[in-house]
């Protein structure tokens, strides 16, 4: 706790208390000037020491109180704000102890675990079980059961197995069907007037039959003038229907068919 004579408040009473000790001691030496306090007044004969002894005891008594008290008026109300400050201080004191308390135990337990990470990669890999190894692929054609290079009585085996197995290999290729190439076509068929029967030309051209022509979906499409043209859909196989085979046989219809054309050609 601070010392309550370090207050300014009792500082500036000091050089007061110390002159009035130095009267008294005067008065009681007989030295003290004229008119000085506790001088022997010569019509009374009275002595002033009364006065100052009564003014050091005050002043004892106050100092006495401001020892006992802390201090008094502004500097009780500094030594408060003190004292919070101080005990401010401790508290973020203990604050901060505990925060490096803390960043110590954290780091603590980095290191540890660094030191389990490190001390796990550093183990030999040879320690690792080794993965196991694939077994050997079965060979459907057991072709390690043959000796190509044994002796010359087994040479006449060995070119019955050979032929035997090109000829199966032969026929399994043989079964395979082969990839037909094939088209989608559009055509547009045109009749000669308004008049022409468009319903009879389709049966018409419906009725153009061949290997590998097949016909599908049909409808009417307004041209003008309320002249309406066949739309008609087929595929055929490429190696077998060309489209010159059907420009040929369509536009043979001379009684219904004016022209054809191709509006769409997709392979499929």
């Amino acid at each position: 706790m601070a010392n309550p004579l370090m207050f300014d408040s009792v500082w500036r009473d000091k050089q007061k208390f110390e002159e009035a000790e130095a009267q008294y001691q005067q008065v009681l030496a007989g030295t003290a000037a004229k008119g000085a306090p506790g001088a022997k007044d010569k019509k009374s004969g009275k002595s002033g020491g009364s006065t100052i002894k009564n003014e050091i005891a005050e002043a004892r008594q106050q100092i006495q109180k401001v020892l006992n008290s802390g201090g008094s008026g502004g500097a009780s109300s500094d030594n408060s704000q003190v004292m919070k400050r101080v005990a401010s201080l401790e508290k973020e004191n203990r604050d901060l102890k505990k925060v490096v308390e803390d960043m110590k135990t954290l780091v603590q337990k980095l290191e540890n675990r660094v030191s389990k990470l490190e001390g796990g990669t550093s183990a030999p890999s040879a320690q690792a079980p080794a993965p196991p190894k694939p077994a050997p692929a079965e060979d459907d054609d057991d072709d390690d059961d043959i000796d190509l290079f044994g002796s010359d009585e087994d040479d006449e085996e060995v070119d019955r197995i050979r032929k035997e197995r090109l000829a199966a290999y032969e026929a399994k290729k043989a079964k395979k069907p082969a990839l037909i190439a094939k088209s989608s076509l559009i055509l547009d068929v045109k009749p000669w007037d308004d008049e022409t029967d468009m319903k009879k030309m389709e049966e018409e051209v419906r009725k153009i039959t061949a290997d590998g022509l097949l016909w599908g979906a049909a409808k009417l499409v307004p041209v003008g003038y309320g002249i309406k043209k066949l739309q008609i859909n087929c595929v055929i196989e490429d190696d077998k229907i060309s489209t010159d085979f059907l420009e040929d046989e369509i536009t043979a219809l001379e009684d219904y068919v004016q022209s054809m054309d191709i509006a769409a050609f997709n392979k499929i």
